[in-house]
């Protein structure tokens, strides 16, 4: 493991946590750049898996590859439950739902006036 602390700018940061979602095959990736609508964080990475162990799998490969660089959360919800899994890395939050949960928060339309950044160059 490397210990020493990468520095990246919010967007880089973001562009990996894409990267490392689209790894796991996370369904419906959206990369909203939110910092002039909010001081929660500067990205919101929104994302969706099949199956609650598909949802940890993101998570958890989220995690991994960022813990390589030396950079940790510094919070996590609902990781046990599968449903909604939120890894807040403070100027990038990260969001992995179930589609039932997805449907339901709707964040893509509660956040429809940011700025939805174009991945697809990011994305396998």
């Amino acid at each position: 493991m490397n210990t020493e602390i990468k520095e990246m700018t919010p967007r880089e940061l973001a562009e990996y946590i894409v990267k490392a979602v689209d790894a796991k095959k996370a369904k419906n990736i959206k990369l909203l750049r939110i910092d002039d609508k909010t001081v929660l964080a500067d990205y919101f990475v929104i994302c969706g898996g099949n199956s609650n162990t598909q949802i940890k799998a993101i998570a958890g490969e989220v995690e991994e590859k960022l813990n390589e660089l030396g950079i940790a959360p510094h919070h996590i919800e609902g990781y046990n439950e599968g449903i909604w899994t939120v890894l807040d890395y403070s100027s990038v939050i990260v969001h992995i739902f179930n589609r039932e949960a997805r449907d339901f928060y709707k964040l893509e339309k509660l956040w429809s006036d940011a700025e939805d950044v174009d991945i697809s160059s990011l994305l396998v």
